[in-house]
């Protein structure tokens, strides 16, 4: 008699974001690749085994050499600074969260334009759609598309009907006939 086999329920993909995001497990993966290539394995065996690439590893086990565990770590990632203070995210999520019409704007519901020029007219920035939807991702927000609600929309069968020239089955009668 065999052994079962195990399934995990979630993802492969899923799981790996999440190791991703965590800093301490990145460091602890490093270090054991580096410690794999202490034991004499070859950084090209273990390309396969840590989802890197050969350079990856060899610039592990350098930075390792130069400045011990700390050069395992992350570095600070580059790229040009928000322009939004954490202030001015604060009170635009308090204000997204409210009507719009509260803001002067005539829109019963916000929109990524809308948001937008709030935005410019508040902070004095301009944002096209794609950072707009960024921004809102980073203080927990996203956009929900709206449903329309059409009252008349109850009653739209009968007046259809109402409005038709012939019935269906006088139709049929007519093609039988």
């Amino acid at each position: 008699m065999s052994k079962e086999r195990i399934k995990v329920n979630v993802p492969a993909e899923a799981i790996a974001a999440q190791l991703r995001k965590d800093e301490k497990f990145s460091q602890g993966v490093r270090l054991h690749a580096v410690y794999q290539i202490a034991l004499g394995r070859k950084a090209g065996e273990l390309q396969s085994v840590y989802n890197t690439s050969y350079k990856a590893i060899c610039n592990w086990v350098h930075r390792f050499n130069a400045q011990g565990v700390e050069g395992l770590k992350d570095l600070p990632r580059s790229g040009r600074p928000g322009r939004l203070s954490a202030e001015s995210k604060a009170k635009l999520k308090q204000v997204v969260l409210s009507s719009p019409m509260e803001q002067g704007f005539s829109s019963g519901t916000w929109t990524w334009a809308l948001v937008s020029e709030y935005i410019r007219i508040a902070f004095g920035v301009e944002y096209r759609k794609s950072q707009v939807y960024n921004i809102l991702h980073t203080i927990g927000l996203s956009f929900q598309k709206g449903k329309g609600f059409f009252p008349e929309a109850e009653n739209r069968e009968e007046a259809v009907s109402a409005i038709k020239k012939t019935s269906g089955t006088k139709c049929r009668q007519r093609d039988t006939v």
